[in-house]
């Protein structure tokens, strides 16, 4: 017997309860989006009621924009987050590891082929004048020549004093003619033969000028000079090496330098 008035009590008192809780459901929701609010937007002013809940679900929808909005407002109040991306993709990237200097050199040059290396070329081997005496030549002239040359290459002059008819002069000339000889003077020496067989007092005064000490000259008359112009050795006082090609050859070699 209990249980159906039990039962019948619930049906009773259901819908007596129903009603209040239902008058009272909007209040609460009410009470509690207002008290979010104010949590979000700080205390207010306003009365409460249905006016203020809208002022401020108003005021909360003009004091929090939607995602899209907010991303577009940073965007644009930071300049420099968006163009971080365009500038860090311009900055231009290198994988390849910087040129050695020997790479450098190689591509300056060309093909990659190495530079040579300077060679300091050997000169020309002076000229050697032919055997005999010119009388018409100007043998001042042709010493000045030498000299200027020998200032240049570092090579010695030597002076051939001699005459067409004296043989001893004619023996030197056919050594001086020789390959080996020839190469000797051309490589050493610049040559230059006055002749002093003749009248010329030109030739006499260069002879007295080189070869000093006078008396009776046994020709040829050999006289080595320096690019500076001094005497190196006079065979007028030294006496004539052999009219050889081993005499002549050595005296050259021994006054080449």
């Amino acid at each position: 017997m209990l249980r159906p008035v039990r039962a019948d009590r619930r049906r009773t008192t259901s819908p007596r309860s129903a009603a209040p809780l239902g008058r009272r459901l909007p209040l609460v929701a009410a009470a509690v989006v207002a008290a979010g609010l104010t949590a979000a937007c700080g205390p207010s002013s306003e009365p409460a009621g249905s006016a203020a809940a809208a002022a401020a679900a108003g005021q909360s929808s003009q004091a929090f924009p939607s995602a899209s909005q907010s991303a577009t407002a940073s965007a644009e109040a930071s300049p420099t987050a968006s163009a971080s991306p365009s500038a860090s993709a311009s900055a231009p990237t290198s994988s390849s590891p910087t040129p050695s200097r020997a790479q450098s050199g190689a591509a300056s040059t060309g093909g990659g082929s190495a530079k040579p290396a300077r060679t300091s070329a050997a000169p020309a081997p002076a000229k050697v004048p032919g055997p005999g005496y010119d009388s018409s030549a100007d043998a001042q002239k042709q010493i000045d020549a030498a000299l200027r040359a020998a200032k240049s290459d570092g090579r010695m002059v030597l002076l051939d004093f001699g005459a067409n008819w004296c043989g001893n002069c004619k023996a030197a000339d056919k050594v001086f003619a020789q390959s080996q000889t020839a190469g000797i003077l051309g490589a050493s020496y610049h040559m230059v033969k006055v002749d002093i067989g003749g009248n010329s007092s030109a030739n006499s005064a260069l002879l007295r000028k080189y070869s000093p000490s006078g008396g009776t000259y046994t020709m040829p008359v050999l006289v080595v000079v320096s690019p500076s112009g001094t005497v190196r050795t006079d065979t007028h006082v030294t006496g004539n090496p052999p009219l050889t090609s081993e005499g002549i050859n050595a005296f050259l070699r021994k006054w080449a330098s």
